[in-house]
């Protein structure tokens, strides 16, 4: 090869090289935005569960909005429509996100069937932004916790602090009762 082609493969892999970087930078850029917007949307007992999942206690129309501005793609509604007193299905279809519903009526209904329907429903959602909600988090981080179990082979203690980073509190005895009979 002569020397200009060595030095055109040179240029163009250096230029592919910066604009890779400059993507990069700049799709991290964009998430650091969308995070600090995020933040700002007050939104009770929310956390940050992955790269792609967010978890909160129930948002309002608002913090909805700035969740679909910043990329939300999919909202997933743990509370039975008995305990709405608004259309959240309508909302977030009109802010272009798509709405699941998983109806957990309560501590009762925080079990393995619903924690196999929530598994399912989110390895499909996986590679999507999507924000998993309830009224407080309780039951989202009791829904989690029975997912961890199942996971982690069955250790309750772990189980129990995985639902706690996503919310569960005042159902955790309950949760823990209903797994130590599964782990002895």
């Amino acid at each position: 090869m002569s020397a200009f082609k060595n030095l055109r493969l040179y240029t163009g892999f250096r230029v592919a090289l910066l604009i890779g970087l400059f993507s990069l930078n700049y799709t991290s850029v964009q998430a650091q935005q969308a995070a600090k917007d995020i933040s700002q949307a007050d939104i009770p007992a929310f956390h940050q569960a992955s790269e792609t999942l967010y978890t909160s206690a129930q948002p309002s129309k608002k913090a909805l909005e700035v969740l679909a501005k910043n990329g939300v793609k999919h909202v997933i509604n743990l509370r039975p429509a008995s305990e709405l007193d608004w259309d959240e299905q309508a909302w977030v279809e009109s802010l272009g996100m798509t709405y699941h519903s998983i109806p957990v009526a309560g501590a009762k209904g925080v079990t393995t069937e619903n924690a196999t329907k929530l598994r399912v429903l989110l390895s499909k959602l996986e590679s999507e932004t999507t924000l998993l909600h309830c009224s407080s988090s309780n039951r989202v981080g009791g829904l989690r916790a029975l997912i961890a179990y199942e996971d982690n082979g069955g250790d309750v203690d772990a189980a129990i602090d995985a639902g706690k980073q996503w919310g569960l509190s005042e159902l955790a005895d309950k949760v823990r009762e209903q797994l130590a009979p599964a782990a002895q």
